[in-house]
């Protein structure tokens, strides 16, 4: 796709090309040391307003639970794929974030005949896509797909504190903040890190001179 303006451009764009039950996908959790990698899937009603859905990373938490309750409320249909740490340590997490963004699609009911992806192409979708440049940015479907997938994670990231009180989950939704590496310097890892990742990689193949520090 060329370079085209307006939030809904994208979707008036494929149903000029003869589809007529457009998605957008996006994702949230590629970049933490802990938890698991989250991608949503929404249809929106041409009648849905585009006002205040916006890329998630550009709105508050206040402001995404009000945006998240009216995108839910008000789309055509909408699923969210999870994969969790273990399986992202299995297959790396470009591939658990494409198997996360097919496991979405494939819940959804309707299905869509095509999908508008935020960024690169995805491999294994059930359906053609539309791979947009900052397309959470550009594209409303998008966009309210980047809310839904941001709020999930946040949520189950919270839930996690509750088991794992010391980390800090609640705050820093298991990215790589000063508390959060100061916690697993004091602890170690728990269940939830993602062992492939640095530094915590660093720290499993270590000597394990840190105390409480897991190993396998």
């Amino acid at each position: 796709m060329g370079e085209i303006e307006g939030p809904w451009a994208y979707e008036r764009q494929a149903r000029q090309e003869g589809y007529e039950l457009p998605a957008g996908l996006d994702e949230s959790g590629r970049g933490p040391l802990a938890g698991p990698v989250v991608a949503a899937a929404v249809i929106l009603p041409e009648t849905f307003q585009a006002d205040g859905i916006k890329d998630s990373k550009t709105l508050t938490a206040t402001q995404r639970e009000a945006a998240h309750e009216r995108i839910t409320r008000e789309c055509v249909a909408f699923a969210i794929g999870v994969v969790d740490q273990q399986v992202i340590d299995e297959i790396n997490i470009l591939n658990a974030t494409h198997l996360a963004a097919r496991k979405a699609l494939l819940a959804l009911n309707p299905k869509p005949d095509v999908v508008l992806v935020d960024g690169y192409p995805m491999r294994g979708l059930p359906c053609p896509q539309k791979a947009i440049i900052d397309g959470d940015a550009k594209c409303v479907s998008i966009a309210a797909a980047s809310i839904l997938a941001k709020v999930m994670r946040d949520r189950l990231m919270t839930e996690y504190h509750e088991r794992f009180p010391a980390y800090g989950f609640c705050r820093n939704k298991g990215y790589c903040t000063k508390e959060h590496l100061e916690a697993i310097n004091l602890y170690g890892i728990c269940e939830i890190h993602r062992r492939t990742f640095s530094p915590i990689c660093e720290l499993v193949n270590a000597t394990c001179e840190l105390p409480g520090l897991e190993r396998d």
